[in-house]
């Protein structure tokens, strides 16, 4: 039976990949972005992540699942605003409508640098729910010279919420399963200038190793993205599922799992 699928960032990058995949197989998708798609919204802010959220609902009486693929890569505010609060906010407005379902089901994109040196006071005030504290600390990043740490301390971020979140009241019990896929190097146009430039491409390539089978595609993650927010895939929640070529097991000692 078609599921009614919403898909953050389904404009271009891995959303575009998803929302091919998700409508090849007979899914209903409903695409947010901030131009061009079925729902144009700005989830950078409180209103725009509410209107979006409206705006789905008056297309449609439930949702079976949501997945958050919108994001940047250039450090500044938006890892806030969009990364974290662009995708936890628009996803908690959605639950009455998620819990409509008969199999609800949530995805976040994060990612390998999550697992990486992180500014703990944007993670915590993150956490807390509190978007003018957490951008206040990403100021104080910003102006330390400390910005690049906002894009890991967004993912590590994601990746708390969904676990915590996972099991709390009105998500479990309500059968709606939260989880995060977290990609290596994706082949995507927010890479681009990181290929083009080969001192970053090598210092990428050192941040995160991928031997099996290298960089990856949008269809790669786009895949398992769509496992997840299947209706047939039960009883998996709060995970992290990295889809990163063997990074993460790279990295991390083998104890960590």
């Amino acid at each position: 039976m078609p599921r009614t699928v919403v898909v953050t960032g389904a404009s271009s990058g891995i959303g575009a990949a998803l929302s091919s995949l998700l409508a090849e197989r007979g899914d209903q998708v409903l695409g947010v972005d901030l131009a061009g798609s079925d729902v144009d919204a700005d989830l950078s802010t409180p209103h725009g992540r509410t209107a979006a959220a409206e705006e789905v609902g008056k297309r449609t009486g439930h949702v079976d699942a949501v997945v958050t693929c919108a994001g940047t890569s250039n450090p500044g505010e938006a890892m806030v605003t969009v990364n974290y609060f662009g995708s936890t906010g628009f996803i908690e407005a959605l639950q009455p409508l998620l819990a409509k379902s008969e199999a609800p089901r949530v995805v976040l994109v994060g990612s390998i640098s999550g697992t990486q040196p992180n500014d703990p006071a944007v993670v915590e005030a993150c956490l807390r729910g509190d978007e003018q504290a957490a951008l206040t600390a990403a100021r104080e990043a910003i102006a330390d010279n400390r910005a690049l740490q906002l894009y890991p301390s967004s993912k590590s971020a994601i990746a708390q919420w969904a676990r915590r979140t996972s099991v709390l009241p009105g998500w479990a019990d309500a059968g709606i399963a939260v989880n995060v896929v977290a990609p290596g190097v994706v082949l995507t146009p927010m890479t681009d200038e990181l290929f083009a430039d080969p001192k970053m491409k090598a210092v990428m390539d050192k941040a995160v190793p991928m031997p099996l089978h290298g960089y990856a595609t949008a269809e790669d993650v786009a895949r398992v993205l769509a496992y997840f927010a299947d209706a047939a895939t039960t009883h998996i929640t709060g995970q992290v599922v990295y889809v990163d070529g063997g990074a993460e097991a790279t990295l991390r000692p083998a104890a960590h799992y």
